[in-house]
């Protein structure tokens, strides 16, 4: 099985049942804790590509920072990205990237069927 990469939050649910089966799957396994470094807005592009979504649907909608930023009026999409940049807790979690694949892991029953792929 390939190495599987996952953007975590350990202070997330759904992040920790996430990484619980990888551990269960016994996968060779990276953790990315995304609050404490950063991705770059290279990172964050490369990951919406595997993704096949918009910077919008990569993004924690309910969070305050995103309506304190009044981001939902934001129509361009580099500074979408720049903003998860400066605010890593905008990004929707826990992401798991295998290969050239990639799933956010909502719900956490998405990532058996992911390793299997």
């Amino acid at each position: 099985m390939n190495k599987v990469t996952i953007w975590h939050n350990p202070r997330c649910s759904k992040s920790r049942e996430a990484l619980s089966l990888l551990e269960q799957h016994e996968c060779e396994k990276d953790i990315i804790k995304y609050l404490e470094k950063s991705p770059d807005k290279e990172q964050i592009k490369v990951l919406l590509k595997m993704l096949g979504i918009t910077p919008r649907e990569l993004m924690r909608t309910k969070e305050d920072i995103y309506k304190e930023l009044e981001l939902q009026k934001e129509e361009n999409e580099e500074r979408l990205i720049e903003a998860m940049v400066l605010h890593p807790k905008l990004i929707e979690r826990p992401i798991l990237i295998k290969g050239d694949k990639a799933i956010i892991a909502r719900p956490p029953s998405l990532v058996e069927e992911f390793l299997k792929n």
